[in-house]
């Protein structure tokens, strides 16, 4: 995984002991008015959209929510910016993932105060499970050689399982009502309605597996959906493990998921939000299959962040587009 750089940490650690970043971080106000008022709120900050989207369904008006992730950009190659850094270190409570992705989090934990502040980690809310390389897909090199024994690489992408997020909203409103009781009552009335809704999306789910006449996927793209997989009994094969930095799949690898298609008759193949696309239509073009998105909620684009599209929205596209694939 791609670390964070250490002469850049020192250069964001000088930044923020010397105070001279005065721009805003995304999704901030510079409205005097818009600031006296969020003075009052709990600063919240989250590192990618799913966190993003679960707080403000939860909080609502009651928080200062921040998202670092710029909307569009790749999630497994952030760095934060020395703004970023002073945001985390003022905030009420900070959320991120916990996986490999996020080592520059221990960094930056390290080099600032935060005694203050709530840490709520996505990983800690469900049990995990270790990534996988199946048959097929194209294996992630190691940057350093490894020493000893190997410790497991757990897969990141918790939520993309609708049980699994059902427990990270029940924590994340625990630790709001925590921080702020006296607007307890609000946040649990409006977990009870979000978790309502994500019992409501497993149920989609599951009827649709359970109706269907194949249980077998193929993403021509990253597998970030081993939680969802196991979740419903899936079985599956992809180009790239799910943190996998690489772009290009070996020859190997779109020779087996192309006669993994013809041979099982796998009437969709799919992609991942923000990708090039190139496998997979790679794929298409010699077996007739139909390219179709997969969301696994990693990020939004700018202008589905704008148009306050949900995670409940991106997986109500998933449910059609896995009715299609296993039929």
């Amino acid at each position: 995984m791609k670390k964070l750089n250490k002469v850049f940490l020192i250069v964001l650690i000088i930044a923020l002991a010397a105070g001279l970043m005065s721009s805003c971080s995304f999704l901030k106000s510079n409205d005097s008015s818009q600031n006296s008022a969020d003075a009052k709120k709990l600063n919240v900050v989250a590192t990618i959209f799913p966190e993003y989207d679960f707080l403000r369904q939860i909080g609502g008006d009651y928080l200062n929510l921040t998202m670092l992730l710029s909307p569009g950009a790749e999630s497994h190659s952030f760095e934060p910016t020395p703004q970023d850094i002073k945001d985390i270190q003022k905030s009420d409570m900070f959320v991120y993932v916990g996986g490999d992705s996020d080592e520059w989090v221990a960094n930056i934990m390290d080099s600032v105060d935060s005694s203050k502040t709530k840490i709520v980690t996505l990983m800690d809310c469900v049990d995990l499970a270790e990534e996988e390389v199946v048959e097929g897909m194209t294996p992630e090199e190691e940057e350093e050689p490894q020493v000893g024994e190997a410790e497991p690489e757990y897969d990141e992408h918790v939520w993309t399982s609708p049980k699994n997020t059902m427990k990270i909203v029940q924590k994340l409103c625990d630790n709001l009502c925590e921080l702020d009781p006296e607007h307890a009552e609000a946040y649990k009335q409006n977990t009870k309605q979000y978790l309502s809704e994500l019992e409501q999306l497993d149920g989609e789910f599951q009827d649709v597996v359970d109706q269907a006449k194949r249980k077998e996927i193929i993403v021509a793209d990253r597998f970030p959906f081993r939680y969802f997989a196991d979740e419903y009994g899936l079985t599956y094969y992809a180009a790239f493990p799910g943190c996998s930095t690489d772009t290009e799949a070996n020859a190997a690898t779109i020779a087996f998921l192309t006669n993994k298609v013809k041979q099982d008759k796998i009437p969709v193949v799919f992609h991942i939000e923000l990708s090039n696309e190139k496998i997979c239509d790679s794929i298409c073009e010699t077996t007739g299959a139909k390219s179709e998105l997969l969301n696994a909620v990693h990020n939004v684009s700018r202008d589905d962040f704008e148009s306050g599209v949900t995670y409940i929205d991106l997986m109500k596209h998933n449910v059609e587009a896995l009715k299609e694939a296993l039929n």
